[in-house]
């Protein structure tokens, strides 16, 4: 049977940081070596992002003031400030609870098909905080679904998560032909950035940001654009287990982000996508440029110019990835969802397209999945 996504929402925190004054503030810091300050100048400049968000109201570096300032940014010295795991996670059991119930209230006020007592199924997605009862529980009881449903937690996957999530919401609804599914990331990246000469943060600080994103998933399409999922893979590429890595210390979570992953997947991306494009006896043979929607979620500028090189794509067919980039930076999970709701929104395509869209995470893993985007007059008559 067919699944499909019949909506996607977003939503992100108020606090914006915009790049070049977040630039000069990192850069600014007494213990950032000259060494430092140039490299992360290079990677803020580099990055492709003009601005992005964040759950920390002090960490507005055009300001330098507000609410929770005084764990993280000393506003008086300019300094950032050093926190411990512990309290980076309780602003995130706090802050994510709001995105999360954000996300998924706008996703069930756009679908007009489904209401709460209409969900079967909550998959909650995050790498950036734990607590218990979790966000899965917190969607429950604060929209008022069935406390019957049936929840679900990806915890601590990284970047290619919803795509995990994707593929057991078509699964539960190819099991139950009355499943209906919500999907929410809701990701808190900047809890985990910290002033840093070491090569590896310097990229994660000019790059991370906050955000979340709900979906709807059902055996039957809504009445707006939406998505049939069509295929998944996963790959491990046969390098990178150290050059991209999340783990937890004493002072957040640490990220592993090398500059060489970039040019990992320019070298391993046509072994990665074969399996996935073979399950469609029509795409063999054929350019990758033939698919026209691309989503790749943009752990930086720099992945996606290797994507675009390598598989040959036209400029226009990475608009989405690299626009999301440019005004939300890389929230982890969240940011494949921002991508496809972009697709989504362009009203341009008037009779069915495909998308392909793709993922990279620790390991190194690349998630990646076939779609058909369905335009709102041909959505509802699948």
């Amino acid at each position: 049977m067919s699944v499909f996504v019949r909506t996607i929402q977003t939503s992100v925190p108020s606090t914006v940081l915009e790049q070049p004054a977040t630039r000069d503030r990192f850069a600014g810091q007494p213990s950032v070596s000259r060494l430092g300050e140039r490299l992360l100048r290079a990677a803020f400049d580099q990055s492709g992002i003009d601005q992005r968000h964040t759950v920390i109201d002090g960490f507005d570096m055009t300001r330098g003031d507000g609410g929770n300032s005084g764990d993280f940014y000393d506003r008086d010295s300019g300094t950032l400030l050093v926190p411990g795991t512990r309290v980076r996670n309780e602003l995130y059991t706090q802050e994510a609870t709001k995105l999360y119930i954000d996300a998924a209230r706008q996703a069930l006020e756009a679908d007009e098909g489904i209401g709460p007592d209409d969900i079967t199924h909550v998959v909650t997605v995050s790498c950036t905080g734990f607590y218990q009862p979790g966000p899965d529980y917190m969607l429950v009881r604060q929209l008022g679904l069935d406390p019957r449903v049936q929840r679900y937690h990806l915890g601590f996957m990284g970047c290619y998560a919803s795509f995990p999530a994707l593929r057991a919401a078509r699964s539960f609804c190819e099991a139950d032909p009355d499943a209906v599914v919500l999907v929410v990331s809701a990701e808190l990246c900047t809890l985990h950035v910290r002033s840093s000469n070491d090569p590896d943060q310097i990229i994660a600080s000019s790059v991370f940001a906050d955000g979340a994103a709900a979906a709807i998933v059902s055996g039957t399409p809504g009445a707006g654009a939406g998505l049939r999922l069509e295929a998944f893979d996963t790959a491990l590429t046969p390098v990178g287990e150290a050059d991209m890595a999340w783990t937890i210390g004493d002072e957040g979570f640490e990220m592993v982000l090398s500059s060489y992953v970039p040019k990992i997947i320019g070298e391993h991306i046509h072994d990665a996508l074969g399996p996935l494009f073979s399950r469609q006896a029509a795409l063999a043979g054929r350019p990758y440029k033939d698919v026209e929607y691309w989503a790749v979620h943009p752990g930086g500028r720099s992945i996606l110019d290797k994507v675009e090189s390598n598989l040959e794509l036209r400029p226009d067919q990475l608009t989405p990835s690299r626009e999301i980039l440019r005004r939300y930076g890389n929230m982890s999970s969240a940011t494949i969802l921002f991508i496809l709701k972009n697709i989504l929104d362009d009203s341009s395509a008037e009779s069915e397209e495909q998308v392909c869209a793709m993922a990279f995470g620790p390991g190194l893993t690349v998630e990646s999945a076939l779609m058909t985007k369905l335009s709102p007059d041909k959505a509802g008559t699948r």
